[in-house]
Protein backbone atom coordinates (compact mmCIF):
# COMPACT_ATOMS: atom_id res chain seq x y z
CA UNK A 1 0.00 0.00 0.00
CA UNK A 2 1.01 3.81 -0.29
CA UNK A 3 3.02 4.77 2.53
CA UNK A 4 1.56 7.29 4.71
CA UNK A 5 3.40 10.56 4.65
CA UNK A 6 3.34 11.18 8.90
CA UNK A 7 6.55 13.49 8.00
CA UNK A 8 4.86 16.23 5.88
CA UNK A 9 1.49 15.98 8.64
CA UNK A 10 4.19 16.88 11.07
CA UNK A 11 5.32 19.74 9.20
CA UNK A 12 1.74 20.97 8.68
CA UNK A 13 0.75 20.76 11.99
CA UNK A 14 4.28 22.79 13.49
CA UNK A 15 3.78 25.40 10.72
CA UNK A 16 0.14 26.07 12.02
CA UNK A 17 1.26 25.89 15.97
CA UNK A 18 3.82 28.29 15.01
CA UNK A 19 5.74 29.78 18.15
CA UNK A 20 2.48 28.34 20.43
CA UNK A 21 1.78 24.51 21.57
CA UNK A 22 -0.07 22.10 20.78
CA UNK A 23 -0.50 18.97 23.25
CA UNK A 24 -1.69 15.56 21.78
CA UNK A 25 -3.25 13.42 24.08
CA UNK A 26 -6.14 11.35 22.33
CA UNK A 27 -4.00 8.27 21.17
CA UNK A 28 -5.67 8.09 17.49
CA UNK A 29 -4.98 11.52 16.62
CA UNK A 30 -1.27 10.77 18.00
CA UNK A 31 -1.14 7.81 15.45
CA UNK A 32 -2.70 10.39 12.27
CA UNK A 33 -0.17 12.65 13.13
CA UNK A 34 2.88 10.34 14.01
CA UNK A 35 2.56 6.89 12.84
CA UNK A 36 2.55 6.09 16.45
CA UNK A 37 0.54 3.36 17.83
CA UNK A 38 -0.29 2.93 21.26
CA UNK A 39 -2.12 2.58 24.70
CA UNK A 40 -0.20 5.15 26.08
CA UNK A 41 1.42 8.41 24.90
CA UNK A 42 1.54 11.14 23.71
CA UNK A 43 2.56 14.09 21.38
CA UNK A 44 3.87 17.96 22.23
CA UNK A 45 4.24 20.23 19.48
CA UNK A 46 6.01 23.81 20.32
CA UNK A 47 8.02 26.31 18.54
CA UNK A 48 8.42 23.76 15.62
CA UNK A 49 9.71 20.59 17.21
CA UNK A 50 7.81 17.56 17.79
CA UNK A 51 8.04 14.95 20.71
CA UNK A 52 6.35 11.92 21.61
CA UNK A 53 6.08 10.56 24.83
CA UNK A 54 5.29 6.69 26.21
CA UNK A 55 6.33 4.56 28.81
CA UNK A 56 8.74 1.40 28.40
CA UNK A 57 6.74 -0.97 27.17
CA UNK A 58 6.55 0.93 23.85
CA UNK A 59 10.08 2.59 23.60
CA UNK A 60 11.26 0.73 20.96
CA UNK A 61 8.04 0.76 18.65
CA UNK A 62 7.74 4.64 19.56
CA UNK A 63 11.16 5.03 17.43
CA UNK A 64 10.67 2.57 14.90
CA UNK A 65 7.31 3.96 14.14
CA UNK A 66 7.91 7.91 14.07
CA UNK A 67 11.15 7.64 12.23
CA UNK A 68 11.37 10.26 9.79
CA UNK A 69 9.00 12.46 11.37
CA UNK A 70 11.78 14.39 13.52
CA UNK A 71 10.07 13.38 16.69
CA UNK A 72 12.23 13.21 19.70
CA UNK A 73 10.80 10.11 21.91
CA UNK A 74 10.53 10.62 25.21
CA UNK A 75 10.52 7.32 27.52
CA UNK A 76 9.69 7.25 30.83
CA UNK A 77 8.54 4.27 33.21
CA UNK A 78 6.79 5.49 35.81
CA UNK A 79 3.65 7.15 34.90
CA UNK A 80 4.15 10.10 37.15
CA UNK A 81 7.47 10.68 35.43
CA UNK A 82 5.89 10.67 32.14
CA UNK A 83 3.56 13.01 32.94
CA UNK A 84 5.88 15.35 34.56
CA UNK A 85 7.92 15.17 31.24
CA UNK A 86 4.78 16.43 29.63
CA UNK A 87 4.20 19.44 31.74
CA UNK A 88 7.36 20.19 31.52
CA UNK A 89 7.54 20.69 28.01
CA UNK A 90 3.48 22.08 27.77
CA UNK A 91 3.13 23.93 30.55
CA UNK A 92 -0.19 24.43 31.47
CA UNK A 93 -1.76 24.15 28.17
CA UNK A 94 -4.23 21.61 27.69
CA UNK A 95 -4.57 19.02 24.91
CA UNK A 96 -6.50 20.91 21.83
CA UNK A 97 -8.16 18.25 19.17
CA UNK A 98 -9.20 20.42 16.69
CA UNK A 99 -6.01 20.82 14.81
CA UNK A 100 -6.01 17.34 13.88
CA UNK A 101 -9.68 16.57 13.90
CA UNK A 102 -10.12 19.04 11.32
CA UNK A 103 -7.42 17.78 8.90
CA UNK A 104 -8.39 13.85 10.00
CA UNK A 105 -12.23 14.71 8.48
CA UNK A 106 -10.88 14.63 4.91
CA UNK A 107 -8.97 11.68 4.02
CA UNK A 108 -5.65 11.05 1.29
CA UNK A 109 -5.05 9.15 -1.37
CA UNK A 110 -3.46 7.01 1.27
CA UNK A 111 -5.78 6.85 3.31
CA UNK A 112 -8.69 5.99 1.16
CA UNK A 113 -6.65 2.92 -0.51
CA UNK A 114 -6.91 1.56 3.55
CA UNK A 115 -10.47 2.21 3.89
CA UNK A 116 -11.40 0.58 0.17
CA UNK A 117 -9.16 -2.47 0.92
CA UNK A 118 -11.17 -2.96 4.42
CA UNK A 119 -14.45 -2.37 2.51
CA UNK A 120 -13.44 -4.64 -0.08
CA UNK A 121 -12.66 -7.85 2.90
CA UNK A 122 -15.86 -7.36 4.35
CA UNK A 123 -18.02 -7.40 0.87
CA UNK A 124 -15.71 -10.71 0.35
CA UNK A 125 -16.64 -12.09 3.98
CA UNK A 126 -20.23 -11.72 3.50
CA UNK A 127 -20.46 -12.68 -0.07
CA UNK A 128 -19.00 -16.13 1.33
CA UNK A 129 -21.50 -16.32 4.68
CA UNK A 130 -25.10 -14.50 3.14
CA UNK A 131 -26.05 -18.43 2.20
CA UNK A 132 -25.85 -19.84 5.53
CA UNK A 133 -28.57 -17.38 6.49
CA UNK A 134 -30.98 -20.50 4.63
CA UNK A 135 -29.50 -22.98 7.18
CA UNK A 136 -30.62 -22.01 10.48
CA UNK A 137 -27.60 -20.80 11.86
CA UNK A 138 -27.17 -18.82 15.14
CA UNK A 139 -26.68 -15.04 15.13
CA UNK A 140 -23.46 -16.06 16.68
CA UNK A 141 -22.54 -18.40 13.87
CA UNK A 142 -22.59 -16.19 11.43
CA UNK A 143 -20.71 -13.40 13.30
CA UNK A 144 -17.62 -15.98 13.91
CA UNK A 145 -17.92 -16.67 9.77
CA UNK A 146 -18.10 -13.37 9.00
CA UNK A 147 -15.28 -11.67 11.17
CA UNK A 148 -12.96 -15.27 10.59
CA UNK A 149 -13.50 -14.36 6.95
CA UNK A 150 -12.42 -11.13 6.83
CA UNK A 151 -9.16 -11.87 8.09
CA UNK A 152 -8.83 -14.39 5.89
CA UNK A 153 -9.36 -12.05 2.87
CA UNK A 154 -6.57 -9.63 4.38
CA UNK A 155 -8.09 -7.65 6.95
CA UNK A 156 -5.97 -7.29 10.02
CA UNK A 157 -9.70 -7.45 12.23
CA UNK A 158 -13.31 -6.42 12.89
CA UNK A 159 -13.85 -3.00 13.16
CA UNK A 160 -15.93 -3.45 15.55
CA UNK A 161 -18.39 -6.51 17.06
CA UNK A 162 -19.98 -7.69 14.07
CA UNK A 163 -23.93 -7.04 14.68
CA UNK A 164 -26.18 -9.86 13.64
CA UNK A 165 -29.30 -8.73 14.97
CA UNK A 166 -32.45 -11.20 13.84
CA UNK A 167 -36.23 -11.67 14.28
CA UNK A 168 -39.06 -9.47 15.92
CA UNK A 169 -36.92 -8.94 19.16
CA UNK A 170 -33.33 -8.68 18.51
CA UNK A 171 -33.91 -7.19 15.14
CA UNK A 172 -35.51 -4.55 16.54
CA UNK A 173 -32.16 -3.36 18.69
CA UNK A 174 -30.08 -1.15 16.26
CA UNK A 175 -27.26 -2.16 17.91
CA UNK A 176 -28.34 -5.72 19.11
CA UNK A 177 -25.14 -7.91 20.24
CA UNK A 178 -25.22 -11.52 18.76
CA UNK A 179 -26.50 -14.37 20.67
CA UNK A 180 -27.41 -17.92 20.45
CA UNK A 181 -30.49 -17.14 18.96
CA UNK A 182 -31.30 -19.22 15.68
CA UNK A 183 -32.20 -17.86 12.46
CA UNK A 184 -35.40 -18.87 11.00
CA UNK A 185 -38.08 -18.56 7.93
CA UNK A 186 -39.38 -15.61 8.45
CA UNK A 187 -36.70 -13.59 10.24
CA UNK A 188 -35.77 -10.44 9.32
CA UNK A 189 -31.89 -10.20 9.54
CA UNK A 190 -29.72 -7.04 10.34
CA UNK A 191 -25.63 -7.89 9.35
CA UNK A 192 -23.87 -4.56 10.09
CA UNK A 193 -19.85 -5.67 9.42
CA UNK A 194 -16.76 -3.43 8.75
CA UNK A 195 -12.98 -4.79 8.42
CA UNK A 196 -9.96 -3.07 9.99
CA UNK A 197 -6.71 -2.59 7.28
CA UNK A 198 -3.76 -1.10 8.52
CA UNK A 199 -5.79 1.04 11.44
CA UNK A 200 -8.48 2.21 9.11
CA UNK A 201 -11.96 0.99 9.32
CA UNK A 202 -14.77 0.31 6.82
CA UNK A 203 -18.66 0.12 7.93
CA UNK A 204 -21.56 -1.53 5.82
CA UNK A 205 -24.95 -2.93 6.46
CA UNK A 206 -27.58 -5.37 4.93
CA UNK A 207 -30.67 -7.03 5.44
CA UNK A 208 -33.31 -9.63 4.20
CA UNK A 209 -36.00 -11.98 5.64
CA UNK A 210 -35.09 -15.74 5.34
CA UNK A 211 -37.41 -16.91 2.93
CA UNK A 212 -40.80 -14.93 1.59
CA UNK A 213 -41.09 -11.64 3.12
CA UNK A 214 -44.57 -10.85 4.26
CA UNK A 215 -46.26 -8.12 2.50
CA UNK A 216 -45.24 -5.75 5.79
CA UNK A 217 -41.84 -6.46 5.38
CA UNK A 218 -41.53 -5.72 1.58
CA UNK A 219 -43.16 -2.57 2.61
CA UNK A 220 -40.72 -1.69 5.52
CA UNK A 221 -38.12 -2.76 3.50
CA UNK A 222 -38.63 -0.93 -0.15
CA UNK A 223 -39.39 2.14 2.29
CA UNK A 224 -35.61 1.73 3.56
CA UNK A 225 -34.04 1.31 0.69
CA UNK A 226 -35.70 4.51 -1.05
CA UNK A 227 -34.70 6.78 2.29
CA UNK A 228 -30.98 5.35 1.27
CA UNK A 229 -30.92 5.79 -2.44
CA UNK A 230 -32.46 9.60 -1.15
CA UNK A 231 -29.59 9.75 1.37
CA UNK A 232 -26.94 8.78 -1.42
CA UNK A 233 -28.16 11.17 -3.80
CA UNK A 234 -27.80 14.03 -0.85
CA UNK A 235 -24.04 13.24 -0.82
CA UNK A 236 -21.48 15.56 -2.65
CA UNK A 237 -19.68 18.69 -1.75
CA UNK A 238 -21.07 21.59 -0.39
CA UNK A 239 -23.83 19.57 0.76
CA UNK A 240 -24.66 19.44 4.51
CA UNK A 241 -24.42 16.66 6.94
CA UNK A 242 -27.87 17.91 7.97
CA UNK A 243 -29.29 17.45 4.64
CA UNK A 244 -28.25 14.07 4.13
CA UNK A 245 -29.68 13.09 7.46
CA UNK A 246 -32.83 14.93 6.45
CA UNK A 247 -33.09 13.35 3.08
CA UNK A 248 -33.89 9.88 4.69
CA UNK A 249 -35.88 11.83 7.37
CA UNK A 250 -38.55 13.22 5.98
CA UNK A 251 -39.52 10.51 4.10
CA UNK A 252 -39.98 8.55 6.84
CA UNK A 253 -41.94 11.13 8.16
CA UNK A 254 -44.31 11.44 5.20
CA UNK A 255 -44.98 7.72 5.53
CA UNK A 256 -45.53 7.66 9.55
CA UNK A 257 -42.81 5.90 10.73
CA UNK A 258 -40.36 8.57 11.91
CA UNK A 259 -40.80 7.32 15.32
CA UNK A 260 -39.39 3.92 13.85
CA UNK A 261 -36.14 5.52 13.33
CA UNK A 262 -34.12 6.09 16.34
CA UNK A 263 -30.76 6.72 15.25
CA UNK A 264 -28.78 9.46 12.54
CA UNK A 265 -27.95 8.69 8.97
CA UNK A 266 -24.53 8.57 9.43
CA UNK A 267 -21.33 9.62 10.39
CA UNK A 268 -17.29 9.85 9.13
CA UNK A 269 -15.21 6.43 9.03
CA UNK A 270 -11.39 6.40 9.49
CA UNK A 271 -8.92 5.77 11.96
CA UNK A 272 -12.28 5.98 14.33
CA UNK A 273 -15.41 4.25 13.20
CA UNK A 274 -17.40 6.76 14.34
CA UNK A 275 -15.91 10.28 13.80
CA UNK A 276 -17.27 13.82 12.32
CA UNK A 277 -18.51 14.49 10.72
CA UNK A 278 -22.43 13.19 11.94
CA UNK A 279 -25.54 13.19 9.74
CA UNK A 280 -27.92 14.16 12.06
CA UNK A 281 -30.24 16.56 13.00
CA UNK A 282 -28.11 19.30 14.75
CA UNK A 283 -24.84 19.19 12.85
CA UNK A 284 -23.46 22.23 11.39
CA UNK A 285 -21.19 20.46 9.26
CA UNK A 286 -20.31 20.56 5.18
CA UNK A 287 -19.11 17.95 3.58
CA UNK A 288 -15.81 17.77 1.79
CA UNK A 289 -13.97 15.97 -0.94
CA UNK A 290 -11.72 13.21 0.60
CA UNK A 291 -14.57 12.51 3.80
CA UNK A 292 -15.26 9.13 4.17
CA UNK A 293 -18.99 8.71 5.65
CA UNK A 294 -21.59 6.39 5.99
CA UNK A 295 -25.46 6.59 4.72
CA UNK A 296 -27.66 4.04 7.18
CA UNK A 297 -31.17 4.83 7.59
CA UNK A 298 -33.39 2.16 8.90
CA UNK A 299 -36.62 0.86 10.80
CA UNK A 300 -37.40 -0.74 13.98
CA UNK A 301 -40.44 -2.05 15.71
CA UNK A 302 -40.76 -4.42 18.40
CA UNK A 303 -42.79 -7.79 17.48
CA UNK A 304 -41.72 -6.82 13.70
CA UNK A 305 -37.85 -6.78 13.47
CA UNK A 306 -36.16 -4.05 11.35
CA UNK A 307 -33.92 -3.26 8.33
CA UNK A 308 -31.49 -1.18 7.94
CA UNK A 309 -29.09 -0.22 4.64
CA UNK A 310 -25.34 1.38 4.80
CA UNK A 311 -23.40 2.17 2.59
CA UNK A 312 -19.62 3.44 3.08
CA UNK A 313 -19.28 6.30 0.54
CA UNK A 314 -16.46 8.50 -0.26
CA UNK A 315 -17.00 12.47 -1.17
CA UNK A 316 -15.35 13.30 -4.50
CA UNK A 317 -15.14 17.24 -6.29
CA UNK A 318 -18.00 15.98 -8.62
CA UNK A 319 -20.41 13.95 -6.40
CA UNK A 320 -19.26 10.78 -4.42
CA UNK A 321 -18.32 6.84 -5.17
CA UNK A 322 -19.99 4.39 -3.58
CA UNK A 323 -16.74 2.16 -1.29
CA UNK A 324 -18.71 -0.76 -0.24
CA UNK A 325 -20.55 -3.22 -3.08
CA UNK A 326 -22.26 -5.93 -1.38
CA UNK A 327 -25.76 -6.32 -3.43
CA UNK A 328 -28.86 -4.84 -1.94
CA UNK A 329 -31.09 -7.72 -2.32
CA UNK A 330 -34.84 -7.62 -3.56
CA UNK A 331 -37.59 -9.33 -1.28
CA UNK A 332 -38.95 -12.45 -2.12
Amino acid sequence: MTPIDHAARVTDVTTEVGDATLVVANLTDLRWLTGFETSNGWAVVRHGELFVGTDGRYGDKARAETEGTGATVIVEQQAGALAARRSELAGDVAPDRTIIERRRRVKDAAEIERIEAAAACADAALAEVEPMLAEEPTELEVRAELEYRMVRHGADDRSYPTIVATGPDHGARPHHGAVRRRIVEGDTVIIDVGALVDGYHSDMTRSWVVGDASPEQRATYQLVATAQRAGLEAVGPGASSRAVDAACRDLFEQAGCLDDYVHGTGHGVGLDIHEPPFHNQSSDLTLEPGMVVTVEPGLYRGGFGGFRIEDLVLVTASGHRVLTHSPKRELN
